[in-house]
């Protein structure tokens, strides 16, 4: 992937996350692979969802680092001790009402004691930096209802919302639906 530099956000000794320094939102590494599936199976544990299934690793990893274009792009808020705080990730959809391509933020997620310093809004200014750099205009993303800390942050970033329902429905390659 065609790196470019990522923004920074300086803590505080005491007032941030893990003290003095800056933290920085970047690109995953492949050596992140382990921590970024720690993250998620908090995130999934937060959102009272079911953990990850084994080998998300080997399978994110050939979404983000495979050959040919990357499908996935992750984003990693990492504090001044170089420990990983948080992720999101994104890839390009389209809107058949639109009839344009937009990048769908599938996740965003700070560990609890990474939350109100700044990093959320540095994520945030990253996923559109990588939009601009993919030439969208627009993200689209969902949460949960009852995250009310995620809904009022997103309110303060100046999004919208849409009230819809989120359905999945598992399809056998063999049989189908």
């Amino acid at each position: 992937m065609n790196e470019r530099e990522v923004g920074t956000v300086r803590t505080r000794a005491g007032g941030g996350p893990r003290g003095a320094g800056q933290a920085v939102v970047r690109h995953a590494r492949p050596e992140d692979m382990t921590r970024i599936v720690e993250l998620i199976a908090e995130h999934a544990a937060y959102e009272k969802a079911s953990p990850p299934a084994p080998g998300l690793a080997d399978r994110l990893s050939r979404l983000l680092f495979g050959p040919g274009q990357p499908r996935l792009r992750c984003l990693v808020a990492a504090l001044p001790d170089g420990i990983l705080a948080g992720y999101a990730t994104c890839a390009p959809e389209l809107s058949t009402w639109d009839g344009t391509e937009y990048l769908h933020m599938d996740c965003l997620y700070l560990t609890e004691t990474s939350r109100g310093h700044g990093l959320g809004p540095l994520l945030m200014a990253e996923v559109a930096a990588e939009a601009r750099a993919l030439g969208l205009s627009e993200i689209q993303w969902q949460t949960p209802a009852w995250n009310e800390n995620a809904i009022r942050f997103y309110d303060r970033l100046g999004a919208t919302s849409k009230a819809k329902r989120r359905y999945t429905l598992p399809v056998d390659p063999a049989t189908g639906p």
